[in-house]
């Protein structure tokens, strides 16, 4: 399927689900995470969940538990450039929606992308090949790029993959690891 057609299949099957339902998947996604072969790094970027996507907060809060001296950031985007940065985030920081209606950080410090060593990775849908279908805008994508080869990059879905998203194209940029209430998926060589 294209990432036309699987956007809207996905936005449809998640807005499906209720609350319930999406309560004990975030449960069963945890578990899973905590099955990855990784080491939980210091520094770590986030997102704020949008329109019932999983939500990524019940993850931090465990890597925190794990790795209390992590540094974590969260997106800003700019519709102007159309580029995203990663800024530090923490217990006080203020947050307001951006032109999409997504929490972004009011902070004044930016971690680099080189500086990360744990991306996690908004998603509507992802394929056996670990590509992903987000919104269409491209922000990760360009971002990703940014990182050092070495960022582990993770996604989350409330379904199982796709086969194969037939569009991908260069500037696409794969997941490491792909997160769902049954299983995880690794695209690691």
């Amino acid at each position: 399927m294209t990432k036309k057609e699987l956007r809207i299949l996905f936005k449809e099957k998640r807005a499906a689900l209720n609350a319930i339902e999406r309560e004990k998947m975030h449960d069963l996604i945890l578990i899973q995470f905590q099955r990855l072969p990784i080491e939980i790094p210091s520094n770590i970027m986030t997102y704020a969940a949008f329109e019932n996507e999983f939500d990524p907060q019940i993850i931090v809060d465990y890597c925190n538990f794990k790795n209390p001296d992590q540094t974590i950031s969260m997106p800003v985007v700019s519709t102007q450039n159309n580029e995203m940065k990663s800024m530090l985030v923490d217990v006080d920081t203020i947050f307001n929606l951006n032109l999409y209606g997504i929490p972004e950080p009011e902070s004044k410090i930016e971690i680099q992308p080189n500086k990360l060593e744990m991306v996690l990775v908004p998603l509507l849908a992802f394929d056996m090949n670990g590509s992903r279908v987000g919104y269409g805008k491209g922000y990760y994508d360009r971002f990703l790029k940014k990182c050092n080869s070495n960022v582990i990059k993770i996604g989350f879905s409330y379904f199982d993959p796709c086969d194969n998203i037939t569009d991908t194209n260069e500037n696409d940029v794969p997941l490491n690891y792909c997160i769902t209430p049954k299983n995880h998926y690794s695209f690691t060589s």
